[in-house]
């Protein structure tokens, strides 16, 4: 769970103040009573002083004794006149810190009465609390996990938006969706459905199409590692390695370089790889794929709906890698590449190319056997605003499925990495991701609630209704994007009470929900491992026959894999001043051919081409071909040297 070091702050702080100030009061109050054992003790010896020097001057003795006596009798009177002058200004002392002793007293009183209320108080909310969860847990069907809980006459209301007051909403960091999806779901009555094998249906009746998501649901609790899967036929043929060397303690002064950076383009900002993780942004890409399997069984529903939870399930599972993963990867060199050839293992081979530096850019092509294709062109736009850090990746997602021809499109949320430059730094993901099949016009609208401190709702939730080309809702995707999504099948909907901001809420009347997808656990000693998923352990993995340009290929990477970071750091040089000097090259050639009026198309791709994509209108680069047929024959020699 993901929340601010600052909670805590509070409660040592004032026990500290408490403590101290008893400390003081109990000290004063002895000093005090050890100051007025010597105010009597001076009085009673000064008093007896004062009758032995008057009994001596009675007594009759030589005349230069008498006078010895009567020099020490006046000084004894002088000596008595400051001692009771000293005794009244330690009396009216002892009054005024008496007073003041008991006027803090009761300021301290006062203070630890509220703190008491104060505790009570926020003890009842808490049993409130518990009392709804529990309540939430014993209706029939629903999640265990839902939030936003509230009651009404006919049974539990798990509420997809929160009920959170008005004071709740005013005080989020972060502003709310204009368009949010505001829907409350309900779960059925299960005597009003029948019940056949292991599969849900909806009622015969009213409802024919049957909610058959059960035989096809992830489970997960038997996986607990990428190279596991559930059908004998995907075995892996091929040991991958389950480990790599651990992160070096090295310290650096974040501060002192980003200071100067603030409002910058992060991929303009000189880092040193302390910053990062030995992986390349084109590995990070690849690593959307970790649960591929979501789309090997998409492509099995009938239903264009149903196919949908599960696009949608895979949308979100590519962030679950990024709760821990604070380090940033490598900007790819210009031409750098990145193969993952799974093909005999998983059914699916995947290449990706940065096909530009200014602003990095990197197109990506998943072929699967399994009946599938998957392509994108994302570009990062990032700025660094002093206490976060925002990634916005720009461009669409494009997944195409061979036997039906449904042609999804979305695009990826904003990434905010918080703590910059204090504290613990740690990643949210918040925004909207629109899912649309352009063929049958499906859409899921998935909403990512940014976290909020004083938020009710689950850290990293994510909500959503996947609805047909006619706007019926047909279910509801439920979870957060660290852990685990669900789908629940809607039976009714039905218009609710109005919101404070003046919308409509949608009731749903759902079936049980379904879990879809589940986060694997990560590896043994992943803290010491970047945090690395079993997949992303592989993916630097030397590999035989890649191209020279591939990320494994690397030098400063493969050196900071090793821990070897100043000699990373030395290389990461060397290489960024070659790239520079490449594209200082590039700028007098096209000047050249400028001033001799020639055309100069600048930097070409080497496996993908610009092209208009038909579905949105952009310019997009997409895969040509050539690559793998290359590999085949080994032959890199069209490859440029970047390394």
């Amino acid at each position: 769970m993901m929340v601010l070091d600052d909670s805590g702050d509070e409660e040592p702080a004032s026990q500290s103040d408490k403590s101290e100030l008893h400390g003081t009061l109990k000290t004063l109050s002895s000093k005090l009573e050890d100051l007025s054992t010597c105010n009597d003790l001076i009085a009673k010896h000064g008093a007896a002083l004062q009758r032995s020097l008057s009994e001596l001057e009675n007594l009759k003795l030589p005349a230069e004794s008498g006078e010895k006596i009567k020099a020490v009798n006046e000084r004894a009177t002088l000596f008595r006149i400051t001692s009771n002058a000293m005794i009244n200004a330690c009396r009216d002392f002892l009054d005024l810190a008496e007073t003041h002793s008991r006027k803090w007293q009761r300021m301290l009183q006062y203070e630890r009465e509220q703190r008491i209320r104060l505790e009570e108080t926020i003890e009842q909310l808490a049993k409130q609390h518990n009392s709804l969860e529990r309540a939430c847990r014993g209706a029939p069907g629903l999640s265990s996990s839902s939030t936003g809980i509230t009651s009404t006459a006919k049974g539990s209301v798990q509420s997809a938006k929160g009920e959170a007051s008005d004071e709740d909403e005013e005080t989020e960091y972060f502003d709310a969706m204009e368009d949010a999806p505001a829907f409350i779901t309900v779960t059925a009555d299960p005597k009003h459905h029948r019940r056949s094998g292991s599969n849900l249906s909806g009622a015969s009746e009213g409802h024919p199409e049957d909610w058959n998501l059960e035989d096809s649901v992830f489970e997960s609790s038997n996986q607990s590692s990428y190279n596991e899967s559930t059908c004998k036929d995907l075995l892996p043929k091929k040991r991958r390695r389950t480990r790599i060397p651990d992160k070096p303690n090295y310290s650096l002064n974040l501060w002192s370089i980003m200071k100067n950076c603030i409002g910058k383009e992060l991929s303009k900002i000189p880092m040193p790889v302390n910053f990062n993780e030995p992986l390349s942004m084109l590995q990070r890409l690849t690593e959307d794929l970790e649960y591929h399997e979501l789309l090997d069984k998409a492509v099995k529903c009938e239903s264009s709906t149903e196919q949908m939870c599960f696009v949608a399930a895979f949308s979100v599972s590519s962030y679950s890698t990024t709760v821990h993963r604070t380090a940033k990867p490598f900007n790819p060199l210009l031409g750098e590449t990145y193969e993952l050839d799974r093909l005999e293992e998983f059914g699916f081979r995947s290449l990706c190319e940065q096909v530009s530096h200014h602003p990095p850019a990197a197109a990506h092509h998943v072929y699967s056997k399994r009946g599938w294709t998957l392509w994108q062109e994302i570009t990062i736009a990032s700025k660094f605003r002093g206490k976060y850090l925002s990634i916005m990746p720009l461009g669409a997602i494009h997944l195409e499925f061979h036997s039906s021809g449904n042609h999804y499109v979305w695009r990826k949320v904003t990434s905010t990495v918080h703590n910059i430059i204090v504290g613990k730094l740690w990643i949210d993901q918040s925004g909207e991701i629109e899912i649309v099949n352009h063929k049958s016009k499906d859409k899921c609208q998935l909403k990512f609630t940014p976290y909020s401190y004083f938020s009710r709702d689950v850290p990293r939730k994510v909500t959503g209704v996947v609805s047909d080309a006619d706007g019926k809702a047909h279910y509801v995707m439920s979870g957060t994007w660290d852990e685990k999504m669900e789908c629940s099948k809607i039976v009714q909907s039905s218009h609710g009470s109005t919101s404070t901001e003046g919308k409509q809420k949608t009731v749903y009347q759902t079936l049980s929900p379904k879990v879809l997808w589940k986060k694997y656990p990560l590896p043994e000693n992943a803290e010491n491992m970047y945090f690395f998923s079993d997949l992303a352990l592989t993916l630097n993995e030397p590999e035989e026959r890649v191209a020279p340009t591939d990320s494994r290929l690397r030098p400063d990477q493969r050196l900071m894999e090793s821990g070897r970071w100043d000699e990373a750091n030395v290389e990461k040089q060397r290489l960024e001043e070659k790239q520079r000097a490449v594209r200082r090259r590039r700028e007098a050639e096209a000047v050249e051919a400028l001033e001799e009026g020639k055309d100069y198309e600048g930097y070409i791709p080497l496996w993908f081409e610009r092209k208009v994509d038909a579905v949105t209108g952009e310019l997009i680069c997409v895969y040509k071909g050539g690559y793998w047929e290359a590999k085949d024959k080994q032959d890199w020699s069209m490859c440029p040297d970047i390394f």
